[in-house]
């Protein structure tokens, strides 16, 4: 799914995207992003940092190997949706319908671990129990849209990533609120967890949030959302695509390929 270098060699241009992909790696890094807040602690003292260095060398690390895959996006938390994050993700593919992310508040080495993220196929979201269903958030909305992004992708990569992803769901999970752009956030993650959801509806987003992210990554989000366009045909109707209809005071507009599934199947939209 999010394994893009396997994709590529299912690929008639393969070899040609791959090359273009190797280039991109050296020439189209992402900018960088880091958050203000710093958590409460002393500094390292010297035997800290000689610890860490011994453990990097004599020490194993393969829980985290495969945690590679860089996507930026927004969530809203499902209970305050006008409490909106900009979220980094590096995410490691378990296999082709179970996907496992690691959630930051920035991609510097500085950045906060804030939350998880795990995605599953259209597949065994039809497997779920009923009431599991409402803790996973459709993606389609934030794939079409443009606002899901794979910074520092060539264009025919990035695409061909997203879709493999359209018709998936996610769960996710925010542990910490670091703040974004100024506004002050917590120096240690406080409360209970937090449940995620995704944008569907143009016009839910804060718009300066989307700015800023792509200010910081040097990304343009409306030039990705003209490209996916042919994407809408392999779009399905999605659970929890209306979750948030209705929760904001501005105006919000439908994205063309998401749709909600239950307004489909009555015939209302």
């Amino acid at each position: 799914m999010l394994n893009w270098m396997s994709a590529l060699r299912t690929s008639p241009l393969g070899l040609a995207v791959g090359l273009s992909a190797a280039a991109a790696y050296f020439l189209l890094q992402p900018g960088r992003t880091r958050n203000a807040t710093r958590p409460r602690g002393d500094s390292k003292a010297p035997r800290t940092w000689m610890l860490e260095t011994g453990a990097a060398v004599l020490q194993r690390r393969p829980p985290l190997r495969g945690f590679d895959t860089y996507l930026a996006g927004f969530h809203p938390m499902k209970e305050d949706p006008e409490h909106q994050w900009i979220a980094h993700h590096w995410c490691k593919v378990v296999n082709e319908d179970f996907i496992q992310c690691l959630l930051f508040d920035g991609n510097t080495a500085d950045a906060n671990l804030v939350g998880v993220e795990y995605i599953i196929s259209e597949r065994l979201f039809r497997q779920l129990p009923e009431e599991e269903r409402g803790y996973w958030h459709p993606h389609n909305g934030e794939i079409l849209s443009g606002q899901l992004a794979a910074p520092g992708l060539p264009q025919a990569a990035e695409k061909m990533l997203m879709k493999r992803q359209i018709n998936s769901y996610g769960k996710t999970w925010h542990l910490w609120d670091t703040g974004v752009d100024g506004r002050a956030g917590d120096d240690l993650p406080f409360g209970a967890p937090r449940l995620a959801w995704s944008f569907n509806h143009d016009g839910e987003l804060q718009p300066w949030l989307q700015e800023l992210r792509d200010r910081e990554l040097r990304l343009r989000t409306e030039e990705r959302r003209a490209a996916r366009k042919d994407l809408v045909a392999f779009a399905h109707p999605q659970e929890g695509t209306d979750a948030l209809k209705g929760r904001f005071e501005r105006p919000t507009r439908e994205i063309p390929g998401a749709q909600e599934k239950r307004a489909q199947l009555t015939g209302r939209h």
